[in-house]
């Protein structure tokens, strides 16, 4: 072989070895082994014997000492009427049947508000309540009890106007599919104080999902030992509790042994961090079977606590779930998401109208969320419990028009622009309204705060800088907040 020839094949060789190919090809066992040790650093993980993890979901401490230490965020799938619970405006009811000025139609974007529709005014009426005289709907009787407890968010925005998208981004910090819900990230940043339950368990009501399905709880790129766990208020609450027929415990326990076993020779070989979650996960549901039925039942309540929250054991209702939500915070659990579908006040049908279904969910939703605060309040909970209350978004303070034909009932379309919200717990104003809007309820004119904000509070109050609680994932660390959100200082005690 010539000198020249040599000196080529050298220079290929050179070559080969900066090209992005050569570098996948030769390093990805490397760069593996590098992902998995920033993986398991960041999530506290690290092998003991060589052979096994410690628990993914033993408590870790935050960046700062939060000021509570459970989160229970109840969300209203389908977006009440903030024009029919909280944000009072007179002055729409007095242009209750005008049509609605072209300033607030040229440029705007609506689910189903064609033409020109007519403004609406309230459907109910409204009265000040508490020390601090805050306007409230008759359609909330029970919650005048609490409202010096709580802080309303009267301006809050989104830029979704349809269900899926804005409850994604409510929940997971962008209307696209794939991101970790919230509940997710808290239980990825502090784990549980209960070894024996989930760190972030759902439960739903209203008979149906929110429309963004399971999404909006599950752990998107995070490990999947941190999405959220969906209990049942009626039968079973965790399906397959139940060691199956001929099958005792220790008959279970040994074959998840053994199971775990595999799971971890097939961990040395793979070395897919995954493989870890799948092992905490089987750990898990084994110790679950003796806590969540005790933990889930709300048949040993006393009458007064059933009287108190409208309970009725054994149904699927709003009620019954908040009551377990107490009791899951109560062991332990870091954030409990409860959803409530049925809240779309279009006026298509009587359920949907403002003046009948309407008035129907808020009554449920009213008693069973006034004792939720009173009973964490009443138990020394609610100074290190933050309650979040809300929908997706708000309602136009006109009344749907369907294909540009009103409506027989009463409703309102989806309106993104302005909403409220409110929160209620350790370290967050009582008896406090943050925001404003227009004489109408259209746009906000001052406090106006954004879902980002919302989230970057949240973990503020349970003490993490939430542009500092990340993940690494395709080449950048990620956030629930993304590249926004700013804590509402304003709210802070």
């Amino acid at each position: 072989m010539s000198l020249e020839t040599l000196i080529h094949e050298a220079h290929h060789t050179s070559l080969c070895y900066q090209t992005r190919r050569h570098f996948l090809h030769q390093c990805k066992t490397g760069m593996g082994a590098m992902a998995l040790g920033a993986f398991l650093n960041g999530c506290g993980w690290s092998s003991t014997d060589g052979s096994s993890a410690e628990q993914p979901l033993r408590p870790k401490a935050p960046h700062f000492p939060g000021k509570v230490k459970s989160v229970i965020f109840l969300h209203m799938a389908g977006a009440p009427s903030q024009l029919e619970m909280f944000d009072f405006k007179p002055e729409l009811a007095k242009m209750d049947g005008l049509p609605c000025p072209d300033s607030f139609l040229n440029g705007k974007k609506f689910a189903f508000i064609r033409g020109v529709p007519s403004l609406l005014g309230p459907q109910t009426q409204f009265n000040r309540y508490g020390e601090s005289g805050t306007w409230l709907s008759d359609n909330l009787p029970e919650f005048r009890k609490v409202v010096d407890d709580v802080c309303l968010l009267k301006a809050v925005n989104t830029d979704q106007f349809n269900h899926a998208p804005a409850q994604l981004l409510m929940h997971c910090g962008t209307a696209r599919l794939g991101r970790p819900s919230m509940g997710s990230w808290v239980t990825y940043g502090l784990g549980t104080e209960n070894s024996n339950l989930p760190g972030f368990v759902v439960l739903t009501s209203g008979g149906r999902n929110p429309d963004a399905g399971k999404s909006v709880w599950g752990s998107g790129f995070l490990p999947s030992v941190y999405q959220g766990v969906q209990c049942r208020s009626e039968g079973d609450p965790v399906l397959f509790l139940k060691d199956p027929n001929g099958l005792n415990r220790d008959m279970r326990k040994a074959s998840i042994e053994t199971i775990n076993r595999i799971n971890e020779q097939s961990y040395e070989e793979y070395k897919d961090p995954e493989i870890i979650a799948r092992i905490a996960q089987y750990e898990m549901a084994f110790k679950m079977q003796i806590t969540v039925p005790e933990v889930m039942s709300i048949a040993d309540e006393p009458a007064y606590i059933h009287e108190m929250y409208g309970t009725v054991p054994g149904q699927e209702s709003f009620a019954n779930n908040a009551l377990l939500a107490r009791k899951l915070v109560e062991r332990g659990v870091r954030f409990v998401q409860l959803f409530d579908w049925g809240w779309d006040s279009h006026g298509t049908d009587p359920g949907t109208a403002l003046d009948l279904g309407f008035i129907q969910k808020c009554r449920e939703n009213d008693k069973a969320v006034t004792a939720l605060l009173l009973d964490l309040k009443q138990r020394g909970m609610l100074e290190e419990t933050l309650v979040v209350w809300g929908g997706e978004f708000g309602r136009t303070p006109m009344q749907e028009n369907r294909d540009g034909k009103q409506n027989y009932h009463k409703g309102r379309d989806h309106h993104s622009d302005a909403f409220t919200m409110w929160m209620a717990g350790g370290g967050i104003k009582k008896g406090y309204s943050h925001g404003e809007t227009d004489p109408i309820g259209y746009n906000a004119i001052s406090g106006k705060v954004s879902v980002y904000d919302i989230q970057a509070t949240i973990l503020q109050q349970l003490g993490f800088h939430h542009e500092e609680l990340t993940y690494p994932f395709q080449g950048r660390n990620f956030r629930l907040t993304d590249v926004f959100g700013n804590v509402i200082d304003e709210i802070i005690a």
